[in-house]
């Protein structure tokens, strides 16, 4: 009797978009995959099976995704790809459009539905294995920062009650999630959270991680449609987040970066008061863990505990995302978030008062519905007085769902596009002075790998840049080593300062 072959595992492509939630979320699905047999990699013309996890953030994140989901399906009518699967924000706000305007897509996994993802590629479920975690090689995904499953968590309820705060029960009455008029979307929002057994590939190297430490979001901001696409907000357990924090620094992580759509409310739906000081201060503990960080903070949440727990520990790193939106009064105040110039330089006054030397990054939405000119000096006024490290800048996105999508007063797109290239020439200004100031420091840097640019020039953070999203410190000179080693950390000198860059020499080293 001749012997049956088991079948051939296939061969999977992964494209993430979007933020680090997202990629938390590819890293997820690829460890389902891996665990199940499948085979990773990061060039789409080897696949059988193809994913996109989507972003749909705002606009310009839509059409990104839609362009690569395209250009996905031309693998599959022209190269060897069998079967094209779309995941993530868009499936939650346009689920039934992919379905009837893209034939080649076979599969939708939404934000809740991660572990759906082994269905809609056809692999069984694997037993767990005795470690999650496993390092995912640059070769096995690319990162760009059919029918639906029955198996997701839209439809299957938690095997535990998801604990929720009072805050989120009364936006829900309030309507605040509401899908009703998204053809397509499940009614139940989303309520899947990964824990410390759940499988991930790490697609951020060898050095760093993401641990997302809550999902969704209970804020009424009226620009955002988050809270829609990934349901209320929720937090991880304690344990959990720690068990995973001490498996990765196991693997050979150093950088662990806490991230969650407002990070500063983790563990109010537990019951924990300050929980975020609480858990800063228990994985600064975790022998071998260098630098730990998370974004971002919501503004009335920074409380003098999380404050003292940052100072407290050099492992924390001296950073904070504040995200403002604004800083006139009466556009937070139609944006549904609050305060205004004055409260917010109040906080970072008391901010910089409990951690000297702290890095500060925030973001701005300019051009939103009613916005004036007066609003938006008040704005520039605001940049200038808070000097801010770290500053980016939105345009509006006229967002379908969200509460301000009904509002008058529309700024047209070209005063729109001139008021964010005015805010972010005067914000270049003080990072240029700013900067200046960086140089003869002597600081530890992490060292990323070789320069885009030229393979002269090697790049590399320090504790005060956020991966991904803020300036660079390009490296000129290793000193007295022939070569740097991509992963690990070193002593190095500031040496030069442009507007928003820093270049360096290496002073000692690897630590």
């Amino acid at each position: 009797m001749s012997k049956v072959s088991p079948p051939t595992a296939p061969t999977v492509g992964f494209i993430s978009l979007g933020c680090p939630k997202n990629l938390v979320d590819s890293e997820v699905m690829m460890g389902l995959l891996d665990r199940a047999g499948a085979r990773l990699t990061g060039k789409p013309e080897e696949a059988e099976i193809l994913v996109v996890n989507t972003c749909s953030f705002i606009d310009s994140a839509k059409q990104e995704s839609v362009d690569t989901i395209l250009e996905m399906a031309r693998h599959k009518t022209e190269g060897r790809a069998s079967k094209l699967i779309v995941a993530g924000c868009l499936v939650e706000r346009y689920r039934d459009e992919i379905r009837k305007n893209i034939p080649e897509v076979d599969a939708v996994v939404g934000t809740g539905e991660l572990e759906s993802i082994l269905e809609a590629a056809g692999v069984q479920q694997a037993p767990r294995p005795a470690s999650p975690f496993n390092i995912l090689t640059s070769v096995q995904a690319e990162v760009h920062l059919g029918q639906e499953s029955l198996s997701g968590t839209h439809k299957a309820p938690a095997v535990r009650p998801t604990p929720a705060r009072a805050e989120g029960d009364l936006r829900e009455q309030q309507g605040r999630f509401t899908r009703d008029d998204w053809e397509g979307a499940a009614h139940m929002l989303p309520t899947y959270l990964y824990d410390e057994t759940t499988p991930r590939l790490l697609a951020t190297g060898k050095a760093s991680a993401y641990i997302k430490i809550a999902e969704g979001c209970d804020h009424p901001c009226t620009f955002c449609v988050i809270p829609n696409l990934r349901g209320k907000f929720r937090s991880r357990r304690f344990e959990s987040v720690v068990a995973e924090a001490r498996s990765l620094v196991e693997r050979g992580v150093q950088e662990i970066t806490l991230i969650g759509q407002d990070t500063t409310c983790y563990g109010e739906d537990l019951g924990l008061k300050d929980g975020l000081a609480l858990l800063l201060d228990e994985l600064a503990k975790i022998e071998g863990l260098r630098w730990l960080r998370f974004l971002y903070a919501y503004p009335n949440r920074i409380t003098g505990k999380l404050l003292e727990t940052i100072a407290k520990h050099d492992n924390i790193c001296k950073y904070l995302d504040v995200p403002l939106q604004h800083a006139s009064a009466s556009v937070l105040k139609s944006m549904k978030r609050g305060a205004g110039a004055d409260i917010f330089l109040k906080t970072l006054d008391k901010v910089r008062a409990a951690v000297p030397g702290i890095a500060l990054r925030t973001s701005f939405i300019v051009g939103f519905p009613g916005e004036t000119a007066e609003d938006v000096k008040v704005l520039e006024d605001f940049v200038k007085a808070a000097k801010f490290d770290w500053l980016g800048v939105f345009t509006y996105s006229d967002e379908e769902g969200s509460g301000a999508f009904a509002y008058d007063g529309k700024v047209a797109k070209r005063t729109i596009e001139s008021r964010k290239r005015k805010l972010m020439k005067l914000q270049q200004g003080i990072s240029k002075e700013a900067k200046q100031q960086w140089v003869g420091r002597e600081l530890v840097i992490l060292a990323e790998g070789e320069s885009e640019e030229t393979p002269l020039l090697w790049e590399g953070r320090t504790q005060f840049h956020a991966p991904e999203i803020d300036g660079k410190v390009y490296i000129n000179d290793f000193g007295d080593l022939e070569a740097l080693e991509g992963g690990r950390f070193y002593r190095a000198e500031i040496t030069e300062a442009h507007d928003y860059d820093l270049v360096a020499r290496i002073t000692s080293g690897p630590m």
